[in-house]
């Protein structure tokens, strides 16, 4: 088992660095692809080369990247990875005005471009007879007291670093995307309910190892 260590991001400058949409890119790229170099990574996503070094320095510069040397690099290309780490954000009880509107943000793009991944993947593995039938997905609804909900939260957690991995896959090994979210039903009554818990399920679950700690998961570890 891999497991990553914490870290509650208070800043809010690294927060806002967080926040940027072509840094979620960046990371998103870095964490499923592996390292790469500013010019790889703008081929990837598109960018220009200048943009992509400063991204990656802004990512830098707060901790959730860092350059390292490649032996088989060639010549002076400079090459960036991921830095592991459960990434965490404060309670939402203890974020300022101005914390918690930037984590909204931070949030609000990572799920925007969690439902377009879904969407590319679903068309992509359409037509994999090996994949076509293993994109779990699930809905559902538990009761529970907000202990119970963090004790779950982190037993899910454990379990996803169970599956984290290091050194050679098998051949038919994927990155695999998960999710997590949990919240109160809005405007449900307290204690309305019958005390059971109800899915719906396609052989299917949605979850990330990596939690914004009391605040859910925002990105892979890069593990």
């Amino acid at each position: 088992m891999v497991t990553p260590p914490d870290r509650e991001i208070r800043e809010l400058a690294a927060l806002k660095a967080l926040a940027h949409p072509r840094r979620q890119l960046v990371m998103r790229e870095l964490q499923a692809r592996g390292p790469a170099t500013s010019a790889s990574l703008a081929r990837a996503l598109d960018l220009n080369t200048g943009a992509t070094s400063y991204h990656l320095r802004e990512l830098a510069r707060h901790g959730f990247v860092e350059d390292f040397v490649d032996p088989s690099a060639h010549g002076r290309e400079r090459w960036w990875r991921a830095v592991r780490r459960d990434l965490r954000f404060p309670p939402r009880s203890e974020q300022s005005d101005r914390m918690r509107a930037v984590v909204d943000e931070v949030n609000r793009l990572a799920f925007a471009a969690d439902l377009e991944a879904f969407d590319r993947a679903q068309t992509q593995y359409a037509q994999d007879e090996n994949w076509v039938d293993a994109l779990p997905h699930s809905r559902g609804s538990i009761h529970v007291t907000p202990a119970e909900l963090a004790e779950f939260f982190e037993e899910y957690i454990g379990l996803l670093n169970r599956y984290k991995r290091t050194g050679p896959l098998p051949p038919d090994a994927r990155t695999v995307l998960t999710r997590f979210v949990a919240f109160p039903a809005p405007d449900a009554v307290p204690g309305d309910g019958d005390g059971d818990g109800d899915g719906d399920a396609n052989g299917e679950s949605n979850g990330d190892g990596d939690g914004v700690g009391g605040e859910g998961a925002l990105f892979d570890d890069g593990g």
